[in-house]
Formats: C-alpha cells, sequence, structure tokens
C-alpha cells in the first residue's frame, strides 16, 4: 500500500481533464509535492501544484523532466490523445499518433522515473487505461490503450521486486473539455479521481471507475458475440 499524503507526485498531462483533477484530489489528500506537467506548463492552474514542460513522446523532454523532478515516488501516466484515425482510410503517420503518445509515451515515462522512485524508497506507478482497453472501437485509439493495458501488466511483474507497485485505472467516456461534443453517459472526473487514489493507497492492481467499464470487463469471456451486437446477425 502507498500513503500519499506526504508523497511526491508527478502527474503527466496534469493541466486539463482527469489530470487536473487528479493534482485537486492529490492536494486535498495532504500530498507533500505534485508536479502537474503539460506540453505548455503555463496551462496549469492549481496554485499548489509545480508545472513541468513535458512532451511525453520526446526522450529528451522526458530526460529533462526526470532530472528535474528527483524526489517522485509516485507517478500518474495521464497524457494521452485521441486521433481518432481509420485504420483502412488514415495516413499511417496519423495510426501511429495513438501508439507514440498512448503506449511508447507512458513507457519512456515510466524507464525515466522507475530509478528515481527506486533511489526514494519505492513507490508507485499508476497508468491510466481505457474501457476501450477492452472493446475496439474501429480506432487505433483502442488498440494503443489495449496494448498500454498489456505492458502495465508485465511492469508490475518487473517492478514488484523494486519496491514499485503499479495499478492500472480503466474508465469510459469522462465528463470533460475532450468528450465535450460526445452524447453518451460520462463519469465525473472527480469521481474517477477519487477511485485512482483510492486504489493506490489500497495496492490495487485495477481500478474499474465506472458502471461501463466494469460491464465491459465482465464480458471478456463471453467471447466477441457478447461485445460486439453487429456479430449477431
Amino acid at each position: 500500500m502507498t500513503a500519499i499524503k506526504g508523497a511526491t507526485v508527478l502527474v503527466t498531462g496534469g493541466g486539463r481533464g482527469i489530470g487536473r483533477t487528479l493534482v485537486e484530489e492529490l492536494h486535498r489528500r495532504g500530498a507533500g509535492k505534485v508536479y502537474a506537467t503539460a506540453r505548455d506548463p503555463r496551462t496549469v492552474t492549481h496554485p499548489g501544484a509545480v508545472p513541468l514542460a513535458l512532451e511525453v513522446t520526446d526522450p529528451a523532454s522526458v530526460a529533462a523532466a526526470a532530472e528535474q523532478a528527483q524526489d517522485v515516488t509516485i507517478l500518474i501516466n495521464n497524457a494521452g490523445a485521441s486521433v481518432r484515425a481509420s485504420y483502412l482510410d488514415s495516413p499511417m503517420q496519423e495510426v501511429r499518433r495513438d501508439l507514440e503518445t498512448n503506449f511508447y509515451g507512458p513507457l519512456l515515462v515510466t524507464r525515466a522515473f522507475v530509478p528515481v522512485i527506486e533511489r526514494n524508497g519505492g513507490g508507485h506507478v499508476l497508468n491510466v487505461h481505457s474501457a476501450l482497453s477492452w472493446l475496439a472501437d474501429g480506432t487505433p485509439y483502442s488498440a494503443s490503450k489495449a496494448a498500454l493495458w498489456s505492458q502495465t501488466n508485465s511492469l508490475r511483474l518487473e517492478l514488484r521486486p523494486r519496491g514499485i507497485a503499479v495499478t492500472g485505472l480503466h474508465v469510459a467516456y469522462v465528463d470533460t473539455d475532450m468528450t465535450s461534443d460526445i452524447d453518451a453517459p460520462k463519469a465525473d472526473p472527480r469521481d474517477v479521481a477519487v477511485a485512482a487514489l483510492d486504489g493506490i493507497e489500497a495496492g490495487a492492481h485495477e481500478v474499474l471507475a465506472d458502471d461501463t467499464t466494469r460491464w465491459i470487463k465482465s464480458q471478456l469471456s463471453a467471447g466477441p458475440e457478447a461485445l460486439y451486437a453487429q456479430l449477431k446477425s
């Protein structure tokens, strides 16, 4: 189990959406220091956060952030992208962009911060997945989140002997500016942040943050027809 009170936490994508709410909830729980990263650190508005420039797909930017944040004990890989590209019709660079940001980005950041966390006595990594880790939506976004889920499961085994626990957060649509044009049920970002941090403190391997995500996970053993109505006709 990992205590948040007094901990030094780094949240990627901490200037908006779920990341911003995570930063707020971390302060409410008494975190000692919270680094909030963004491509443009001026978008980080929480008065208690330490803004930090970070482009998760750029190894030099990741290395610079790790050099500046040598006291981190909890890493939250929240930054992500959704290009909504088509596998068949979109330019390949658009297909690759989701994987670069959502799979390789968290891996670069984790590789940079694992030695930091280890030197500081161990700690925790939380990766933000998606309900679409388990439900393909016809775009590379779901493929990138499925790949991140697999990455998280592997890292959990590799980091456990090094004193670093790993939690995967799965969530469906969340009511943020990123989903403002989507007409579907959405979780409150505050509820998601609370569930995520509860999971860290409890040492949970996975956190399923809403009913939609829990239902999708429950259907995985039933076969593709349970998740894809198109296959039933």
